[in-house]
């Protein structure tokens, strides 16, 4: 009979799709697709205004199979972290953030990450693999219904108001399985999330921001982390071959399209690294200037979480407060992230879980000191 298909991996096109094949009409995919997403079903038997015909032809055919939890997490101020299991010794984290007016939840999509980011822990792992759509929508299928299940939530209220893809993993080098999972969250009869709501966050990968852009436009946030090209090099090695030029004209592109009129710029503060006025003053003139390259944005000032093999330092909370100062003085809507499941390892920048690095970037981390890099040289 074949594989069993994971009924997980398709949005709501590729389920109609699946059903027509067994013969079935468009509005039972609907009606299945609600059933999987808003109801949270995992046994076909249970979806009881579904014909008996069609549950029959599912049953050994196709499965809602979700991932094995290793590990449930709830820290002090309610931000809860699950390990998944992703098979092959590999693990993915998700995290929950609750606040008075949103639950957001945090999504991986690789397991570890080939970026290789010099602050970040899970980028230190390394690289194992992509995830499938199915493993993706997992993540927000299980945190969904388990968080109203745990705060006993009226039918139909959502505990999940916003997707931030910023988990594990750069999610724009696994762009094939991250469209049909975006598509699944924006649909009504999924998740039925806003697009302002659903947040991709990228590291820059220059030919994948256009692509979205075209495929799904949805809100967008740069791992930015150094004001000038000789600096981002050492911290984010994909700028060596996506220089911040071609980044800055990359986002103000993708804006013709996106459903918020800013890009969300994010900035890790490192002691002593890129957290001096000088630094501020150089990034207000990378985002205002260089001519027509002036981008809407917003900046998202994150306290690094430090962690031993980085060699790395968190910058002192009155650097971040001038740093901040001088942006704001200037007109940049600027924030500082508040630092939620330290507790529990759940931070940005500390979601690590267990990879098995395949790409040895562990050895390779451990020859290069970051040199900090005078302001003047570009």
């Amino acid at each position: 009979m074949g594989d069993v298909v994971n009924l997980l991996d398709h949005d709501l096109d590729g389920l109609s799709a699946y059903c027509e094949g067994l013969g079935e009409k468009r509005f039972r995919a609907t009606q299945l697709f609600r059933w999987i997403h808003q109801k949270g079903a995992k046994d076909f038997a249970s979806m009881t205004d579904l014909a008996k015909s069609l549950r029959e032809k599912l049953a050994g055919r196709a499965e809602i199979r979700g991932l094995p939890v290793l590990t449930e997490q709830v820290s002090s101020d309610g931000t809860t972290k699950w390990l998944f299991d992703v098979g092959g010794g590999n693990a993915v984290e998700t995290v929950f953030i609750p606040e008075d007016d949103r639950g957001t939840l945090c999504v991986s999509s690789q397991a570890g990450c080939a970026v290789g980011c010099r602050f970040c822990s899970t980028g230190h792992q390394g690289f194992s693999r992509n995830l499938s759509t199915g493993e993706i929508l997992a993540q927000l299928w299980f945190a969904e219904h388990r968080l109203r299940e745990r705060l006993q939530l009226p039918a139909g209220e959502r505990a999940i108001t916003n997707v931030v893809m910023m988990g594990m993993g750069e999610p724009l080098q696994n762009y094939s399985a991250l469209i049909p999972a975006l598509r699944v969250m924006l649909d009504d009869h999924g998740y039925g999330l806003s697009r302002r709501r659903v947040t991709v966050s990228t590291s820059g990968v220059v030919p994948m921001m256009d692509r979205l852009r075209e495929d799904c436009p949805v809100a967008l946030a740069v791992s930015l982390h150094a004001p000038t090209d000789a600096l981002r090099d050492e911290l984010v090695p994909l700028n060596r071959k996506y220089p911040l030029d071609e980044l800055m004209a990359a986002c103000k592109r993708y804006l013709q399209a996106a459903p918020r009129d800013f890009i969300t710029f994010e900035y890790c503060m490192l002691e002593g690294v890129n957290d001096t006025e000088e630094h501020a003053q150089a990034l207000l003139a990378l985002v205002h200037g260089r001519g027509e390259h002036r981008v809407p944005c917003k900046l998202n000032l994150i306290p690094f979480n430090p962690f031993p093999a980085s060699g790395l330092q968190r910058s002192s909370r009155e650097r971040v407060l001038r740093f901040a100062k001088v942006l704001q003085d200037a007109g940049l809507v600027t924030t500082i992230r508040k630092t939620r499941g330290d507790d529990i390892d759940a931070a940005c920048g500390q979601l690590a879980g267990e990879v098995q690095d395949r790409t040895r970037v562990g050895e390779r981390m451990k020859r290069l000191p970051v040199p900090i890099v005078p302001l003047g040289v570009k």
